[in-house]
């Protein structure tokens, strides 16, 4: 991931965030590309590597955002972007209007084509945009092709005088509009985790959705549609597309009670019971229940993505159950997380016979390992981010907002059959696979050296190429730093996962349990820190669990990321 900044007149300051998963990091010096040459690029290694490129064509997509003064938009972007492939006798499928990220990668499956480009920056600050790029299979691109991308863009300073013609989009032969065949077929593929119909119908829960500004409202409800229920209650303020997110302090839903304000008291006026809110590119989802529990102090709980891919697992692995009786269908069959999420998967995995991997953080290397394992006649059922990413079945290999809202309902609406709530079936979850407690936060730093000065300390610990021993009171057992590629829990002292020198991230394994992940982010001025507590079936005092797990988290932060003493920024929402 780079920012770029445009380079000509027409585009003055309109800032870029290119999301082609190159591996940048905040504060690396990159060059600035133009629109143009960045997408000529991308030309010229697709060309290079499909000879049917000119027949199979490119599928491109757009979401709401806009930079008035500049007169920047996605639309504008993903014109431009399809008039770099028509200039060249390129297939360009491009939407008519917005989408869901999600509908890129699909339409890239269902059409056959070399690759997908969706213009959006998701949930970041509204100043920013950018691109994600699909291969051929729908996965977000991965190495080698994001550097090979990388290359071809810096061999591309000169744009084409014809890529910045905006008119090819309307006017090319060679343009088409998926939009009215993806989003039915979309609609109708939906029934593959669709497995209650009939009972959706008859559902007296009530629902509140959010599109935070965004491209979801029409499209979530649609989907509800293709599930048998009314369509959700949509938050007035938000339903509509704005570009300069005006309801919202940030537009991340995954921030909790404070971002979500207007969807919790619209859902009380409305008696609903669920509220799920999508982000601006609808590829992830934060969901919210009333409160089962006079005595909790709050009339609301907001599940964490961790405790939200808990449910989703479990409702996947027991409507699978329910269609693959035969225990060796089980060895087919996949679960998948980034290794900074949850491990509550694995303890599912453990128990019920199936296989569970994880991977680097991002949901480009989910994608990248579905596709391996499809190729040796494995199934994946469903795969999370701890960052409210979720994908439920095999529609699309990226995560997806549009349909995970669905299938919560699907499950909110079968459990109330059953007399419970969402909440207290996280609860027998916990019970049957063991309590999975978790903390995700981050500290924000704007100055690239302190970040480096801080895990290079980590890493020189207590001398040269030594690690910290202990944490809180609690041996450090282990140490995994993907950055150096060293694991000291495996004989040869090697990652398992990829090495990945552009990023830094090291994982503590204490021995009470604990597993701590300090990492910094792709798209944002952040460290991030994960901290989970793994207890076995049957050790269910809860408060003492989370009272040990915020003791080390708290311990932890102070002593390796040393905030006051390194001006970092505390999180405030």
């Amino acid at each position: 991931h780079f920012t770029v900044q445009e380079d000509t007149s027409s585009f003055q300051l309109c800032r870029l965030t290119f999301l082609v998963s190159l591996h940048y990091r905040h504060g690396l010096i990159v060059p600035f590309f133009s629109h143009s040459s960045s997408l000529q690029g991308m030309y010229k290694y697709l060309a290079r590597s499909f000879p049917d490129f000119g027949s199979r064509g490119i599928v491109v997509g757009y979401d709401t955002r806009a930079q008035e003064a500049s007169g920047c938009n996605s639309e504008r972007l993903a014109r431009l972007t399809a008039a770099v492939m028509l200039c060249k006798d390129i297939p360009v499928f491009l939407f008519s209007t917005y989408v869901p990220t999600p509908f890129v990668p699909y339409a890239v499956k269902r059409l056959g084509a070399a690759a997908g480009v969706m213009v959006t920056a998701s949930h970041n600050p509204k100043e920013d945009n950018g691109y994600k790029v699909y291969w051929h299979n729908g996965a977000q691109i991965s190495s080698p092709n994001d550097k090979e991308i990388l290359k071809c863009i810096e061999e591309s300073s000169e744009p084409w005088s014809e890529s910045w013609n905006e008119s090819l989009a309307d006017n090319s032969p060679l343009r088409s509009d998926p939009l009215r065949e993806i989003s039915k077929k979309y609609m109708e593929d939906l029934s593959s985790v669709c497995f209650h119909r009939e009972l959706n119908t008859k559902s007296p829960l009530k629902f509140v959705h959010s599109s935070f500004h965004g491209v979801g409202h029409d499209y979530v409800q649609q989907a509800f549609r293709a599930f048998g229920f009314p369509p959700p209650i949509p938050v007035p303020e938000q339903k509509d597309p704005d570009p300069n997110f005006s309801t919202v302090s940030c537009p991340n839903p995954e921030e909790g009670e404070s971002v979500l304000e207007l969807s919790l008291r619209l859902a009380e006026r409305e008696n609903a019971t669920i509220v799920m809110a999508t982000d601006p590119d609808a590829d992830r989802l934060a969901v919210a229940e009333q409160s089962d529990s006079e005595n909790s102090g709050c009339r609301w709980k907001v599940f964490t993505g961790n405790e939200l891919a808990a449910l989703l697992g479990w409702w996947m692995l027991f409507n699978w159950k329910e269609t693959h009786p035969d225990p060796a269908d089980r060895e087919r069959m996949y679960m998948l997380a980034t290794t900074v999420s949850s491990k509550i998967l694995k303890a599912f995995a453990r128990i019920e016979g199936f296989h569970f991997e994880e991977t680097l953080p991002g949901f480009k290397w989910i994608g990248k390992k579905i596709h391996e394992l499809a190729k040796t006649g494995n199934e994946v059922i469903f795969a999370f981010e701890e960052s409210i990413g979720f994908l439920c079945g095999s529609m699309v290999p990226d995560k997806d907002g549009v349909s995970a809202a669905v299938v919560v309902a699907e499950m909110a609406s079968y459990l109330y059959n059953k007399n419970l709530t969402l909440h207290q079936q996280l609860e027998n979850i916990f019970e049957t696979y063991g309590y999975h407690i978790s903390t995700t936060s981050y500290v924000i730093c704007h100055d690239p050296p302190t970040v480096k000065r801080i895990f290079t300390r980590l890493r020189n610990f207590e001398g040269e190429n030594t690690y910290p021993r202990s944490s809180g009171g609690h041996s450090i057992v282990d140490v995994r730093d993907v950055t150096t590629g060293y694991d000291s829990s495996q004989p040869d002292k090697l990652c398992v996962l990829p090495m990945t020198k552009s990023s830094q991230m090291i994982t503590f394994t204490l021995q009470n349990g604990i597993v701590a992940t300090l990492r910094t982010s792709g798209t944002e001025p952040k460290i991030k820190f994960y901290t989970e507590f793994c207890a076995p079936p049957g050790k269910s005092d809860i408060s003492s669990l989370e009272e040990e797990l915020k003791k080390v988290t708290d311990t932890l932060v102070e002593e390796f990321l040393e905030p006051d003493k390194n001006n970092l920024i505390r999180r405030s929402i």
